[in-house]
């Protein structure tokens, strides 16, 4: 790697982190490309230099976003386990990820209507196969008669959107811990599934 090389990555990274913030602040529409270029301390051209738009900014932080958590999907997930401990495995993973990163996690759930229709396109795959792996964790525990929901397609997006919206409210002043969170929202996902044998859980060393 060339010097100019990891300058430009350094640059890059850094509009990215300025674009989390302002994103996260005053939402795609209220932030000018003058906002990040001051947050990453350039003219507003050099921007241009490294992405395109301000648009290319949100679909990169928006792949990334969605790439890393189908990783903690992958990750948390381990089909080796009873259903009730798998499931609360991977909601304990999912939970904890949306709190340490809720900022970004806040822009890349939330502004995907500022995405481009192509940009969308790609996102939304992605979001599809995070959804049909919970889908698939909860399906197992039906088939197993371990868990006994009435509507695991109801269920799953529950699952989903309850994680997903951590990223709105999270504070990390606040009294409650990733940890703590995570464990909460895990017990709270069996009994969504009517877990039979709610006390399988994860043992906490296992994260």
């Amino acid at each position: 790697m060339t010097e100019n090389t990891s300058k430009a990555q350094q640059t890059r990274a850094r509009l990215l982190d300025a674009a989390v913030t302002a994103f996260a602040d005053r939402g795609f529409h209220g932030t000018t490309t003058r906002d990040l270029a001051a947050a990453a301390g350039m003219s507003p051209a050099a921007v241009y230099v490294h992405y395109p738009s301000k648009e290319d900014l949100l679909y990169q932080l928006s792949l990334g976003g969605h790439r890393d958590t189908l990783a903690v999907v992958d990750e948390y997930d381990d089909p080796e386990l009873a259903p009730a401990a798998r499931l609360h495995r991977l909601i304990r993973g999912f939970s904890r990820h949306h709190a340490e990163n809720h900022t970004t996690a806040r822009v890349v759930n939330y502004e995907l209507a500022s995405l481009s229709p192509e940009h969308y396109t790609e996102i939304r795959q992605l979001r599809r196969e995070i959804a049909r792996r919970m889908r698939a964790v909860v399906d197992a525990g039906m088939a197993s008669g371990d868990f006994a929901t009435s509507d695991p397609r109801a269920v799953t997006l529950a699952l989903l959107s309850m994680n997903i919206d951590i990223a709105r409210w999270y504070d990390e002043g606040g009294s409650l811990s990733p940890e703590a969170l995570s464990d909460a929202y895990a017990d709270l996902a069996l009994r969504m599934v009517e877990a039979a044998g709610r006390h399988s859980r994860t043992d906490p060393g296992t994260m």
